[in-house]
């Protein structure tokens, strides 16, 4: 008798996987697919955040610089693609970092910027 509700388990199981997964195929060919949130992120009307890093004087020779206003920070990017450090705001200061994280340059800013 065991082996008997073992079976109609396994085939209860068998049968309640396929079903959904045949199911979902059917909807997703009649219907259409909604926009991804990071397609709504970019389509968005809020307002972005702008920083200016006009301040940041150094930039590694012949890196690629990528901005991240959100958090006033510059990336520095190798030609390859690879990080090579990155520079962000601390109080009254400009901080920059090399690849591993550690400090190799800060710049004093002056207490009207």
């Amino acid at each position: 008798m065991r082996l008997g509700l073992r079976r109609w388990g396994l085939m209860i199981s068998a049968v309640m996987l396929a079903l959904p997964g045949g199911m979902a195929r059917a909807q997703d060919d009649d219907e259409k697919k909604s926009p991804s949130l990071h397609d709504l992120a970019h389509q968005s009307n809020l307002p972005h955040a702008h920083a200016n890093f006009r301040h940041y004087l150094y930039r590694p020779e012949g890196d690629r610089v990528i901005e991240q206003p959100d958090a006033e920070r510059l990336i520095f990017r190798t030609p390859d693609g690879e990080p090579d450090g990155y520079a962000e705001r601390r109080g009254p200061a400009i901080i920059y970092h090399d690849r591993s994280g550690k400090v190799i340059r800060v710049q004093p800013l002056d207490e009207d910027e």
